[in-house]
């Protein structure tokens, strides 16, 4: 804990709560950066930065130093929670594009039952009716749409749903219950990813696990920022796909 949070917790100031922020303000970028978000619909980059910052002082008044857990740990998930809320009240992905990301889900999964392997890009392109060059542009847009994509819900036989974000652990739980749950969760979470080709599980391990921004997965894998985009967007709907056949 830095000396300006001890202060901070045995005598709170509206001085100390700016340096507090100021301190942080670079995690607000960060975190806006992680997303990977493509400013569109009328959302600016800055206005992410805005509300990011927003979230921020939000875990800043809300931090319980008691709870055991680090700041920086609650302030990321505080920050991302509160960028993504603004994002979806302005749903800034289009009917069309949600379409298409069923659409793909769907033949994924029919032709991974098919093929008993992952299908190409080439394969998808042509059972989408495109040319390659309108697949990738196709898997580019759809980039955009997956920095939500472990917040949505994934539809069960009954009324409940499976946030895919419940397959993340949460480290600071320690209800011997939960550990279980989370131990089903790790193993579900490492399953699906097993089941990914292996280029897009190096894309979901650097990007999730090492924390990587798509530019700096594509200088490790010798790839473009561009090609990283469209890996992870398939992988992720893939493992849409599989946590929905497999586990729901």
């Amino acid at each position: 804990m830095t000396d300006i949070w001890a202060s901070y917790i045995d005598h709170p100031t509206p001085d100390l709560r700016k340096k507090l922020i100021e301190q942080y303000a670079p995690l607000a970028k960060y975190v806006v950066d992680r997303l990977n978000f493509i400013p569109s619909g009328g959302i600016s980059y800055d206005d992410l930065i805005s509300q990011a910052l927003v979230g921020l002082i939000e875990a800043i008044d809300r931090y319980d130093p008691a709870r055991g857990v680090k700041f920086n740990t609650y302030a990321y998930y505080r920050i991302r929670g509160s960028v993504l809320d603004m994002i979806r009240e302005l749903d800034w992905v289009p009917r069309s594009l949600r379409a298409k990301s069923h659409d793909l889900a769907q033949i994924i999964a029919r032709m991974e039952g098919e093929l008993g392997r992952p299908p190409t890009d080439a394969e998808l392109a042509d059972a989408l009716g495109l040319t390659s060059d309108q697949f990738d542009d196709l898997m580019q847009e759809l980039g955009s749409q997956t920095v939500l994509s472990l917040d949505e819900t994934l539809d069960s036989d009954g009324d409940a749903h499976v946030p895919m974000g419940d397959m993340i652990v949460d480290e600071a739980t320690i209800s011997p219950t939960q550990f279980t749950e989370d131990s089903d969760q790790r193993r579900i979470l490492a399953e699906t990813i097993r089941a990914l080709p292996e280029k897009e599980q190096q894309v979901i391990s650097l990007y999730y696990t090492d924390g990587l921004t798509l530019k700096e997965i594509g200088a490790v894998l010798g790839i473009t920022e561009s090609r990283v985009c469209q890996l992870h967007s398939k992988a992720i709907t893939r493992m849409r796909v599989i946590v929905q056949e497999q586990y729901v």
